[in-house]
């Protein structure tokens, strides 16, 4: 068995960004096993999104024929395992999104493949394929291993991978499944209600409060300072964990990864393993903390041992 399928997921005539995510956790992977990578999409006619899945690293594109462009659970299970069994590979890469969720458990069980569910991090170690989620309320991270899986499954969480730029010339085929009943309808798409939040994992300039702001009336004034300087203020899970800003704002593991960020600013946060989750990847971090034995040092670019509200003071003088 050899090869790493990729599931990719659309919705009203799009493919989704997390499908982008996935051919950049495969591209990693490919460095390591130099095992060809192969996408499929399914739906009644999907020649609309090829062009957009022409992506760097990418050998193979398989355009799978099924009765509707909508998500069907019972129809995308038996298409993945059609796939599985015609092309053996021996990783396949679904979202970790509500889609993902209705017909990737079935694969895993039903074809007893290596499975699980909300990866954030895979990697070979001496051969063997290495899976990294979270536990136990996300206060530990765990690896996962497959040993005696030819097969096996990953969903993987949205926002762990950053989507790449270049393109590809793959090779397209058409397949045709057997037709499968479903078990429910598609109605129609409901839109979430509109949010005046923003959105951190677009925003280019992020700057981050934790723990050290000490109370939440503090908080305004790093609102303010954010303002200033031009950021998109966020924080870590303590401060959301207070209400003290919402949830949408958290970076980290159990938050959001700002994917599009280009500058990071960590103020009073202290780098816990679950906050460098969600941005130890920007290549320009720049961390402020009274502590010189901050975790968060250890990958930021430029550190300063100092108070932040002197920061905050500051700072605004220089813009």
């Amino acid at each position: 068995m050899s090869g790493i399928l990729i599931m990719a997921e659309h919705r009203q005539g799009e493919v989704r960004a997390v499908t982008y995510e996935l051919i950049s956790a495969a591209n990693e992977l490919k460095q390591d096993s130099g095992e060809d990578i192969t996408i499929a999409v399914i739906g009644n006619d999907v020649d609309g999104y090829i062009d957009s899945l022409r992506v760097e690293g990418v050998d193979k594109l398989i355009k799978v024929k099924a009765a509707t462009d909508t998500f069907q659970p019972d129809i995308y299970a038996a298409a993945v395992n059609a796939l599985i069994e015609k092309l053996q590979p021996s990783l396949v890469l679904i979202p970790h999104t509500v889609d993902g969720w209705g017909y990737a458990p079935t694969l895993g069980a039903s074809g007893q493949y290596g499975f699980t569910t909300d990866v954030f991090s895979i990697r070979y170690e001496s051969g063997d394929l290495i899976a990294t989620r979270a536990a136990y309320k996300e206060k530990v991270f765990i690896d996962m291993d497959f040993p005696g899986k030819e097969t096996v499954i990953l969903t993987v969480r949205s926002g762990s991978y950053k989507p790449l730029e270049g393109t590809s010339s793959p090779e397209v085929s058409e397949i045709s499944v057997a037709d499968t009943p479903a078990h429910s309808e598609h109605i129609r798409y409901i839109e979430p209600e509109a949010t005046n939040d923003v959105d951190i994992t677009q925003a280019e300039f992020m700057l981050s409060i934790g723990r050290g702001i000490d109370e939440e009336s503090n908080v305004e004034v790093f609102s303010e300072l954010a303002d200033t300087v031009g950021a998109t203020l966020g924080c870590s899970r303590p401060i959301a964990d207070n209400g003290w800003l919402p949830k949408s704002r958290q970076v980290g593991q159990s938050g959001k990864t700002v994917s599009s960020c280009k500058l990071y600013i960590a103020m009073g946060i202290s780098g816990s393993v679950q906050h460098m989750a969600g941005m130890k990847h920007v290549e320009n971090i720049i961390a402020v903390n009274t502590d010189p034995e901050a975790s968060i040092f250890n990958i930021a670019k430029y550190g300063i041992v100092t108070d932040i509200f002197d920061i905050a003071d500051e700072l605004p003088n220089n813009f």
